[in-house]
């Protein structure tokens, strides 16, 4: 079965780290983009990040630029989102997807598929 899986979520304080892990299974991460997204109660979902696998071409949203990066481990599958300097706007359920078009450096959310769950990260002071 082609799934992500997220994790690493959690509470942190303002100005904290934060790294999170979405493993994909079967095929669907090789030569792919893998996107992080995030979403609030009654607001759209957002992109965050993005990268292409084969090349490591990233994306990052203009909100994120600079405090987050995010990077791969092939060899495990899986993609990571290292968020740093939480602020409590970052507050969110965050998800993991994939994208098998050319759309990974301009992305949008309805190009992405195979949904995770999402894993929460609340930014407090």
């Amino acid at each position: 079965e082609e799934q992500v899986a997220e994790c690493g979520g959690g509470p942190v304080q303002v100005g904290g780290s934060l790294r999170l892990s979405c493993t994909a299974s079967g095929d669907i991460y090789s030569g792919n983009c893998m996107g992080w997204f995030r979403q609030v109660p009654g607001k759209e979902r957002e992109v965050v990040a993005t990268i292409y696998t084969r090349r490591d071409w990233t994306y990052y949203a203009d909100s994120v630029k600079g405090r987050f990066t995010i990077s791969q481990d092939s060899a495990k599958n899986t993609v990571h989102l290292q968020m740093n300097s939480l602020q409590p706007e970052d507050t969110a359920m965050y998800y993991c997807a994939v994208h098998r078009g050319v759309h990974c450096l301009n992305p949008w959310t309805e190009v992405f598929e195979n949904w995770g769950q999402g894993t929460q990260v609340t930014v407090s002071s």
